[in-house]
């Protein structure tokens, strides 16, 4: 009993995976189990669902649209209140100063950054869904929209004094730009200046640069003993206003100031119609970038944090957030990952920590504004820069990009440059465009391959990757990796006429032809059959098999099934013909492919795979199909793929099955037999196996 115990524990170490089934085709294995009458969803049933209305779909709904209501019930007050309180405090303040510098950005005055620091936070309290991103201006899209501004309301030559009236139009550009871009979500001039460089501003800026990003290097690499990050940039601002009002360094150096920050909020105004029709374009670029950003941003913390978050909701959280930012008079917002960073990495739990930042910026705006007014331009300069350096790494990734993905390292590049020479919004499109472009060549052109099988296994694999692997003799298992549609459809069959080694349809016309032939010399009499097989009384023949006489035949005779009922023998096309009759031999008879990774076939796909079918079957090669979808056979069959010559029936579970199909079939029984025995040493292979050919290039 002990010694049948061990041997089952070492045969059970040995066969870690042991099956015993039938062989099943999709026909026998519809017959073995019965399939569920399944009612699937059609138009009007979504329609019905959509329409229908409950006490319970109407919460749902509410709930869905403002998701405040279903957090804040909820909201740990003891536990997560002061971290909020803390974080909102320093992610305000952050949000205080990022808004005045890429105001610049925007191409508007500073103090207008303030807006778009404080109302998106306040809609995105209610509306938005991430718990902790934070919503405010982004460099990205304060680019492009101070782009659009420049082009529409040019400077006006004396930059170093404030013109309300030109100001005033600026604003009406973003504000009315940032309007557009809210209802669609819901719905160059930089180096232009170089040479004109002030040295004092210059100096200010490299100094702040230096100091920011030495204390951000250290914050990050002392980040775990660090309970709040050093607030560097609110430090330098502090100390740079107080020594520029000190100094007067507007006066005495000509320095560019913040200068006057409007008191409190101004009323709402409308949008301009004009600018909408000016920049239109522009509009759904930023609109596409501005989402993007913040999407994915809030999905990194969704994921970290392990909730989820709504694209749609989010969509109209960040579309009502520039509506109401644009009507009064802010730019575009979307998120930062550094205000984020900082919001997240304070203690930051819920959206909380948002309006507290947002009232950290109400409070500049109405009562200590005033006192960034001496502020130099080059230090908010300065803190853009050193905030854009995660960015500006991105240079460091393209060598790995190139290792790991070539075409996404071609859609970088070509992304890249397009922005540099066409601006930010055409960069996009381009960059758009190009990665449809690569994703269509993908499918167009797939790659296909052959597999064979691991020896002792039901595992199949690409023939060139492995030395243990074995190809049963006269088969082909060819893998077709992507959908069969009407830009591949060409392609599928050349690759699959490469991998077979042969053109059925060229080797049924040249079958044909030889059969014409040989009748021929049959009516002669110049071939006879005898008891010791067939005897040509005939010494020469010649034999044309250029492509030309083939061409002056009737192809459509050509191209019918090889018919050889009136002859009075039995031709082996692989053998040696009468007079020197010549015919491609070829050594396959079977095709197998497999579907596993085909998710859909249309109606070009169906043509060339019906056709390449009925012409493998017509030089007598038996073709299966397996691993085929069940979506993609019951689209074969409502659109009449079967007939006489193709059926059901060649259709199989899996690649192992057809191939043990094809063995039984071919009468290799006794080589699976002696497979299955351990001392057989691998005759199952000897037999049924040949050794991996060398490699077929297609």
């Amino acid at each position: 009993m002990e010694n049948y115990e061990e041997a089952t524990r070492k045969d059970h170490a040995k066969n870690d995976y042991l099956v015993a089934r039938p062989i099943y085709s999709e026909d026998s294995f519809d017959a073995s189990y019965e399939v569920v009458d399944r009612h699937h969803t059609t138009v009007l049933d979504l329609l019905k669902r959509s329409c229908s209305c409950s006490s319970q779909k109407a919460k749902s709904v509410a709930l869905s649209f403002i998701p405040v209501a279903s957090w804040l019930p909820a909201y740990r007050f003891k536990e997560w209140f002061l971290s909020d309180i803390i974080s909102g405090v320093t992610t305000g303040l952050v949000a205080v100063l990022q808004g005045l510098a890429y105001a610049l950005l925007a191409n508007v005055s500073p103090g207008y950054g303030l807006y778009t620091s404080f109302f998106p936070v306040v809609v995105y309290f209610f509306l938005g869904t991430s718990r902790h991103i934070s919503a405010g201006p982004f460099p990205v899209v304060s680019l492009m929209v101070g782009s659009v501004v420049a082009t529409l309301v040019p400077e006006n030559g004396n930059s170093t004094v404030y013109d309300a009236a030109f100001e005033n139009q600026r604003i009406i550009v973003a504000s009315s730009l940032t309007f557009l871009i809210g209802i669609i979500q819901a719905l160059e001039s930089i180096f232009s200046q170089i040479t004109k460089t002030n040295i004092a501003d210059l100096v200010i800026a490299i100094i702040i640069m230096v100091c920011v990003y030495v204390v951000k290097e250290l914050n990050a690499r002392y980040k775990s003993k660090l309970r709040v990050p050093i607030p560097i940039e609110i430090i330098m601002t502090i100390i740079a206003a107080g020594v520029s009002y000190g100094f007067n360094f507007a006066k005495r150096f000509n320095v560019t100031t913040v200068g006057y920050i409007q008191k409190g909020y101004q009323p709402p105004i409308a949008p301009s119609i004009a600018v909408f029709q000016e920049c239109v374009a522009s509009s759904f670029s930023i609109a596409i970038v501005g989402f993007a950003v913040a999407f994915s941003v809030a999905k990194v913390y969704a994921i970290k944090h392990n909730y989820t978050i709504n694209g749609n909701q989010e969509l109209v959280a960040f579309g009502l957030s520039n509506i109401l930012c644009g009507s009064f008079k802010g730019f575009a917002a979307s998120t930062s990952l550094s205000r984020s960073s900082v919001q997240e990495s304070t203690g930051g739990k819920t959206q909380v920590a948002g309006i507290v930042s947002g009232i950290i910026v109400l409070i500049v705006t109405l009562a200590v504004g005033y006192l960034l007014e001496p502020l130099p331009k080059s230090v908010l300069a300065g803190i853009i820069l050193v905030n854009l350096k995660g960015m500006l790494m991105k240079f460091n990734e393209i060598p790995v990009l190139f290792r790991r993905d070539k075409y996404d390292c071609l859609v970088w590049i070509i992304t890249f440059i397009a922005s540099i020479i066409l601006g930010l919004d055409l960069g996009l499109a381009v960059g758009v465009g190009i990665e449809l472009l690569t994703v269509v060549f993908r499918v167009q052109f797939p790659k296909f391959t052959v597999i064979a099988n691991i020896e002792k296994t039901d595992i199949y694999k690409n023939r060139k990757n492995y030395y243990d692997i074995c190809e049963p003799k006269g088969l082909k298992i060819f893998r077709c990796p992507s959908p069969v549609f009407f830009a591949n459809s060409e392609f599928f069959k050349d690759k699959l006429i490469a991998a077979v080694g042969f053109n059925p349809l060229w080797v049924l016309r040249k079958r044909n032809k030889a059969l014409g032939k040989m009748k021929k010399l049959v009516k002669k009499g110049e071939l006879q059959v005898t008891p010791r097989g067939v005897i040509s009384t005939s010494f020469y023949y010649k034999d044309s098999d250029d492509e030309a006489e083939i061409d002056n035949n009737n192809i459509e005779e050509l191209d019918l099934p090889v018919n050889t009922s009136d002859l009075p023998i039995v031709i082996d096309w692989n053998a040696e013909l009468p007079n020197n009759i010549k015919v491609p031999r070829i050594d396959l008879h079977s095709l197998i492919l497999d579907f596993g990774s085909v998710p859909f076939i249309d109606m070009s796909g169906m043509k060339a795979l019906k056709g390449i079918i009925k012409e493998f079957i017509k030089v007598e090669v038996d073709v299966y199909i397996a691993a085929a979808d069940s979506f993609v056979l019951e689209r074969l069959k409502r659109c009449s793929f079967f007939d006489d010559d193709i059926k059901t029936s060649m259709f199989f579970l899996t690649v192992h099955d057809a191939v043990l199909h094809v063995v039984r079939k071919k009468g290799l029984q006794l080589a699976l037999q002696s497979g299955t025995d351990e001392r057989a040493n691998g005759g199952i292979y000897e037999n049924m196996y040949m050794d991996a050919a060398p490699e077929t290039k297609f």
